[in-house]
């Protein structure tokens, strides 16, 4: 963090910047509106100049007030916001007095100090946390990733006469709540929009926006980069290509690292998937294991698919050894199966993050980036890449989901990705870099 902060250096502001710094000035034409919205792609600079604007709105406007500031998390947004935000404030002159304990900052400056309140909204009962408290305003740091009744009661709060709203966002689909309550709202809501994209950020080089439109697939680079609210439909891995369904590992490529993936079902498909990293940086599937006790019509229990896998360890190992991995990704609904592996002894064993968007979204990189080969005798896990799909209408209530059908060998791919991210998001900086 330290070095963080030491490394920090000014950049000239873009326009749209400066227009999100003064809209609320006396002078300016905007300084009447009730609310700002800023939305965009990522990196386009949204975050820091809408937590500074916000704070020295708050300070030129009242004294002795108390203001609201959200993030999905408490914990993201001093990482994303807070740490940055003190730094440019004491640097303006201002004190800032941060009680971590009670997660406030007290901000002082010439004879004026306000009261400045984090929240987090990660999910419905974190309306119970602003319960009660009173604002003269409130900045909202990726508000679409907060439920409505977080924001509405949020909203609720800011009663003081004079009080104003600050929402930054990435784009989601077309049906979310936010774009409809609010950006489709504009004039009933009083408020304003700027529309951000990656030139908006002076700080970045062209190389680096080079390697951030680099970095997003499919409806991902189109909210991400483009900053378009756009619906997730069809096919989610429309990206994926033939070519990368191989027969062997190439006889050059020498697999570093193993790793399995678990999804687990009775009546639906249980999948063992083995993923090697290979010395070419790409990511193969080397074999699976697929059987769907609903078609076979034989279930199987936990003992069963426990010693199928341990069968399954040995076919994809040599000489009648078992395969040598590194870990063990399981379905974290799979309790029962993960317990009767680790009484078996089975090492390595991890409970599978199952984040589907951002497992999706890493997914779609890698494929984008040419990065992954399937062999063809993983023949489910071909087919399920060209079946699986968003679901229509779940898109309608606004929310992105894949629907449940021909998910599960990705879904096992996805937990091993998911509990691999640092290694490949390096792979893929680094990729990009050389690029």
């Amino acid at each position: 963090m330290v070095n963080q902060i030491k490394s920090f250096v000014y950049k000239a502001f873009s326009l749209k910047q400066k227009q999100v710094l003064t809209w609320w000035l006396p002078e300016s034409k905007y300084c009447n509106k009730d609310a700002i919205i800023c939305d965009g792609s990522v990196r386009a600079g949204k975050t820091i100049i809408m937590s500074l604007s916000f704070v020295l709105w708050s300070m030129f406007t009242f004294s002795n007030q108390q203001f609201g500031m959200a993030g999905k998390t408490i914990g993201s947004f001093r990482r994303n916001v807070i740490l940055v935000l003190k730094l440019l404030l004491r640097l303006r002159g201002y004190k800032v007095f941060d009680h971590r304990s009670e997660n406030y900052l007290e901000i002082s400056r010439k004879g004026v100090s306000n009261l400045f309140f984090i929240f987090g909204g990660k999910d419905e009962r974190s309306q119970d946390l602003v319960q009660g408290f009173t604002s003269a305003g409130f900045f909202f740091d990726e508000v679409v990733l907060m439920p409505q009744s977080f924001v509405n009661q949020a909203v609720a709060r800011c009663s003081v006469e004079g009080a104003k709203l600050w929402f930054n966002c990435n784009p989601d689909g077309p049906f979310h709540w936010f774009k409809l309550e609010w950006i489709d709202q504009l004039l009933s809501k009083n408020a304003i929009r700027i529309h951000f994209e990656l030139d908006d950020n002076p700080s970045l080089s062209e190389k680096v926006k080079a390697r951030y439109k680099r970095m997003f697939g499919g409806v991902f680079y189109d909210r991400f980069i483009l900053g378009l609210w756009v619906v997730a439909e069809g096919i989610i891995y429309s990206m994926f290509r033939n070519h990368m369904i191989v027969r062997i590992v190439p006889l050059n490529v020498v697999i570093r690292k193993k790793w399995i993936g678990v999804d687990y079902g009775q009546s639906n498909a249980t999948v063992f998937l083995l993923i090697g990293l290979g010395s070419d940086d790409k990511l193969y599937i080397l074999s699976e294991y697929y059987h769907e006790g609903r078609s076979s019509q034989e279930q199987k229990s936990p003992s069963k698919y426990s010693k199928d896998f341990k069968l399954w360890l040995i076919k994809c190992g040599v000489e009648g050894m078992p395969v040598r991995y590194d870990d063990i990704f399981i379905d974290p609904s799979a309790k029962g199966f993960m317990l009767q592996l680790f009484e078996e002894g089975v090492k390595g064993l991890k409970q599978a993050n199952n984040e589907v968007l951002r497992g999706i979204e890493l997914i779609s990189s890698i494929i984008d980036n040419d990065m992954l080969r399937i062999l063809s005798c993983c023949e489910n896990t071909i087919k399920e890449f060209g079946a699986y799909s968003w679901d229509p209408k779940a898109q309608k209530r606004g929310e992105d989901i894949p629907i449940k059908q021909f998910d599960h060998a990705l879904d096992g791919l996805r937990y091993v990705i998911n509990g691999t991210r640092i290694t490949w998001q390096r792979i893929i900086v680094h990729k990009q870099k050389a690029a």
